[in-house]
């Protein structure tokens, strides 16, 4: 077993970690391959804004030469915002594709640890990646349905070769599903309407990509006052805001965009999109020569949405946001074509909202679990 720290520059080193994935799913039809220039983009530390502030190392295991050698790969990340933002000295990994081979992940993670205690930090965190569009966690519960656009799918033993490498699980994140038949109360609404009369709230709504590009400043702002007070998240940048909305703008529907005004200033949002997940299994994530035809065909015929973002600023988390949020998810869903949504990654700890959101019938199918271990 060979255990190597790749050059991301380079093409062929960087050609077998971003091929490894699809020779470990080529036979789980549940998977979704990532759009390829969104997981080039993570390797290149020319274009990627993470790597303004902060710094990542990529590493395969390999048992002999060329792309059939190669059984597993990692990536471990030094995000200096977030050790500044929480005041720690965490690293995360991300990235973790392996096939039943304890030996390679054990060595992933060695190699890894090494280069993370190099840098003086002191815990390992993840799955966690680059950006807040990267989705969190590995997949414990839920095998059998395809994961939302962006949200991590894995076989059921990369539990167990995690925890072999000494991890343990320190948190949950919940993914529900709601059909548009959902028999949604009619006082959720209601108390929606009364509290944004109240608190002189809107909702935005928004007909064009062109005014959603002029928001991003706006928006980042109202990201980064919605996780203040909340632990292991990291504010934004203007570069990382710029990037994200280029990345999510070009397949959104702005009618699913929906933003909570107080005047002229926003406070909230329910971000909801089209799932394109189809047509990137059908074109392995390739945009060319004709994949982004599938893709702009799937954003018409899709009936399917990840909601997949919402929050409210601080002052108005317990002035009854919540049910304004509750009643635009469902909003999104049976005022459009669309029949299914997946609610992404709701922190387990969060017992009110969960039992409210199963009280109207939504059936949380998905876990996603963290690990960590202190080095």
């Amino acid at each position: 077993m060979k255990i190597i720290e790749i050059d991301p520059s380079d093409k062929r080193q960087a050609r077998l970690f971003l091929d490894l994935p699809f020779k470990i799913y080529r036979d789980i039809p549940q998977w979704v391959p990532p759009l390829e220039t969104d997981a080039r983009r993570m390797l290149n530390r020319r274009s990627h804004p993470f790597y303004a502030h902060s710094a990542a190392a990529f590493f395969l295991a390999a048992t002999g030469e060329g792309a059939e050698g190669v059984v597993g790969r990692l990536a471990v990340l030094d995000n200096r915002h977030f050790n500044e933002y929480n005041h720690e000295q965490t690293a995360f990994f991300y990235l973790f594709e392996c096939q039943n081979n304890p030996e390679a992940g054990a060595g992933l993670f060695a190699a890894g640890e090494a280069w993370i205690r190099g840098r003086g930090l002191n815990r390992i965190y993840g799955p966690k990646g680059f950006t807040a569009l990267d989705g969190m966690g590995l997949l414990v519960k839920g095998f059998e349905r395809r994961p939302a656009l962006g949200i991590p799918y894995n076989p059921a033993y990369y539990a167990e070769l995690i925890v072999a490498a000494g991890f343990a699980p320190v948190g949950d994140t919940l993914s529900g599903y709601m059909h548009r038949s959902i028999q949604f109360p009619e006082k959720i609404d209601q108390v929606s309407q009364a509290v944004q009369e109240k608190r002189g709230l809107r909702i935005a709504r928004y007909s064009k990509r062109g005014d959603l590009r002029s928001l991003v400043p706006k928006l980042r702002d109202l990201y980064n006052s919605s996780i203040e007070g909340t632990p292991d998240n990291t504010p934004l940048t203007d570069d990382e805001a710029l990037t994200m909305a280029d990345q999510l703008l070009w397949f959104a529907d702005p009618g699913l965009i929906k933003i909570v005004m107080k005047d002229d200033e926003p406070v909230g949002f329910c971000f909801g999109y089209p799932d394109i997940s189809a047509a990137l299994q059908r074109t392995g994530g390739r945009l060319f020569p004709f994949g982004w035809i599938d893709i702009l065909l799937e954003l018409r015929r899709t009936r399917w949405i990840n909601i997949n973002g919402a929050g409210m600023v601080e002052k108005y988390r317990g002035l009854g946001g919540t049910a304004v949020l509750f009643s635009e998810m469902h909003k999104s869903v049976v005022e459009g074509r669309y029949e299914h949504a997946d609610i992404v990654q709701i922190g387990a700890e969060n017992d009110r909202m969960q039992n409210e959101m199963r009280n109207f019938g939504i059936d949380f199918y998905k876990t996603h679990r963290m690990y960590e271990k202190k080095l």
